[in-house]
């Protein structure tokens, strides 16, 4: 799959953490190896290039560019791929705003006054990535690589997949789905859980699963693109795994807007432009595996090669 008249544009929430950016500049590098199209990662907030910058990198690299296949690197359909992307892509919402139902921004807002990206051709916009069969295979390798490095033998486990969740209903939708998909090949029992916004929360889930199957062992999935602020910090939070080094040593975000939240007596900064709430953590003296999100994995490489073929068929 190559052609001069065809480029992707990786589209990324991006981070104030710098995790998330080396990851999607790899998933970058191996999608072009594999399909043979030129790509750029265009990031929504916070990282450069910008979707927008983004694209003109693209139109500047390739001077016949004709097509632009924007294809967001996120895995459930939310407020950023149904309204925000869309808008600025130059496309019309999918949903009416929840945030701002008049569709009237405010100036503090990034979509007040909004300039949608400037290319001549042809934008294809995909979907997000949904709930692939290919995901289920790259959380049966995170658990496995997790229980390589347990200390315990033989331990009665179980596995917590958790997401974000929103304020739509698509990503419960999509982590409902994946994880049917995964409980019926799962080798160990198994639950779902959120970090906010949609329900069963972190702690309620991994209650649940533990005090149900008396269990020894938790292997904890975020099913996350790249580590960030949330998996990095606020999940290690409530599953209690931060320690005092990493609350000294944690990479500064780059947004200095920022104020600190208590977990249950663990502080953290975080951006009041996005703010989160969280009133209880996991209790659990058994082991807590907590291996990195999807990452760059070559199951996800061959995920968005798909996607991008079916575009062009």
């Amino acid at each position: 799959m190559n052609g001069v008249d065809t480029a992707v544009l990786l589209i990324s929430h991006g981070s104030s953490l710098s995790y998330s950016k080396k990851v999607f500049e790899e998933i970058c590098e191996k999608f072009k190896k594999r399909t043979g199209l030129d790509a750029e990662v265009g990031y929504m907030k916070v990282e450069d290039p910008d979707i927008f910058q983004a694209a003109r990198i693209l139109k500047k690299r390739n001077p016949d560019l004709k097509r632009i296949i924007a294809l967001p690197v996120f895995l459930a359909d939310g407020i950023h791929t149904l309204i925000d992307i869309p808008m600025m892509l130059g496309f019309e919402p999918k949903e009416i705003d929840p945030r701002h139902p008049d569709g009237i921004y405010p100036e503090s807002h990034y979509l007040h006054d909004l300039k949608p990206v400037n290319f001549e051709g042809e934008i294809i916009l995909l979907d997000s990535i949904g709930p692939n069969p290919k995901l289920v295979d790259i959380i049966n390798k995170r658990v496995e690589e997790a229980l390589n490095t347990s200390n315990k033998d033989d331990a009665k486990t179980g596995v917590l997949i958790l997401s974000h969740g929103s304020r739509l209903r698509y990503n419960k939708e999509f982590l409902m789905a994946l994880f049917e998909q995964y409980e019926n090949q799962a080798k160990y029992p198994s639950n779902y859980g959120f970090m906010e916004l949609s329900e069963p929360n972190i702690p309620d889930s991994a209650n649940l699963l533990i005090k149900r199957d008396n269990l020894e062992r938790l292997v904890v999935i975020p099913v996350f693109i790249a580590p960030g602020m949330h998996t990095k910090i606020e999940i290690k939070a409530i599953l209690n795994l931060i320690h005092e080094n990493e609350k000294k040593n944690r990479s500064k975000p780059k947004n200095n807007n920022i104020k600190e939240i208590k977990i249950n007596k663990i502080i953290l900064e975080e951006d009041p432009d996005h703010a989160h709430k969280y009133d209880e953590t996991v209790d659990f003296e058994g082991e807590i595996l907590y291996p990195d999100p999807i990452g760059a994995d070559d199951i996800l490489i061959e995920i968005l090669e798909d996607m991008v073929k079916e575009a062009l068929e």
